[in-house]
């Protein structure tokens, strides 16, 4: 059985005024289709484009294993060339993907190729961070340990985005000391049966085409998975609620350590009891018994 999924709502373009009162101001999802058209990297944004202006760069590749206990946070699990890299990706499916890279740190001239849009929101003025996959590459649902306001843009082919918003939470099999579901469902075809608790979630998705762009309000779930081979950036902006300010504070500066913490100090056990404990608190909350 399907998750219950409603596609998010769609508009060529809109004012700054329309998307804060009516998107932002509502934390309401919203696909842009048209907002790049104007920037160079609607026509420049591909990734042979890429390969030749950054193939020399070594890039931290991340792929599907479940968390260890060994990795550090956001620790890479691979790297390559970036040339290699794209190569790969264009040769066959892969599940290596670049997870937040800092690649115009890297290339200046790719910050000429974008505009900061003007939507009513104040965006963190800092190097945009890029996201690479191959083919059937997913990136497990999480929601941002900065509960910022996304803006993520999408080039280079299609991919497929599942949002689930804050309040739909206690559905979701959250692992506690964690930003993460387990990571052992699969969100493109969940058994239901086993996490009978998906059946009462109501999530979106949108399939993204290149130059899109998709608003992900702050503290949203979400779940990617790559249909073909692309990239993406996104811009962010700071959470508007207090609460999810003080729950950004809370998720940098004292959550990811203790989790860190732990992992060095119990190991996997750490790993186990959290994947165990994400199943008996949400079956208990929702008063599941299997």
């Amino acid at each position: 059985m399907p998750l219950h999924l409603t596609e998010i709502e769609r508009v060529k373009t809109i004012s700054k005024e329309d998307f804060y009162n009516n998107y932002v101001k509502k934390q309401k999802p919203l696909v842009i289709e048209q907002l790049t058209q104007d920037w160079p990297a609607y026509e420049k944004w591909k990734l042979n484009y890429i390969k030749d202006i950054a193939g020399d760069k070594t890039v931290p590749l991340y792929d599907d294993r479940p968390v260890s206990h060994k990795d550090g946070f956001n620790q890479a699990h691979a790297e390559m060339k970036m040339a290699d890299y794209i190569d790969l990706m264009q040769s066959k499916p892969t599940n290596y993907r670049i997870f937040l890279y800092n690649l115009m740190k890297e290339v200046p001239s790719l910050q000429n190729d974008f505009k900061w849009p003007d939507l009513g929101i104040r965006l963190i003025k800092q190097l945009p961070m890029l996201f690479f996959g191959g083919e059937n590459s997913k990136v497990f649902i999480h929601y941002d340990i900065d509960y910022s306001n996304i803006l993520h843009f999408h080039f280079h082919g299609k991919k497929r985005c599942i949002l689930f918003a804050p309040n739909q939470t206690p559905y979701l099999y959250k692992v506690p000391h964690a930003l993460i579901s387990r990571e052992d469902i699969d969100f493109d075809n969940p058994d239901l049966d086993r996490w009978p608790a998906l059946k009462h979630a109501e999530g979106l998705v949108a399939n993204l085409e290149h130059g899109e762009m998709l608003y992900m309000p702050e503290g949203y779930w979400h779940y990617m998975k790559y249909i073909t081979p692309g990239f993406s950036m996104s811009l962010r902006a700071l959470p508007r609620k207090f609460s999810n300010l003080s729950k950004a504070v809370y998720n940098i500066f004292i959550m990811r350590h203790f989790d860190n913490i732990m992992r060095r100090y119990k190991g996997q056990a750490w790993i186990d009891y959290k994947n165990e404990e994400a199943v008996k608190r949400t079956h208990k909350k929702l008063n599941i018994t299997q």
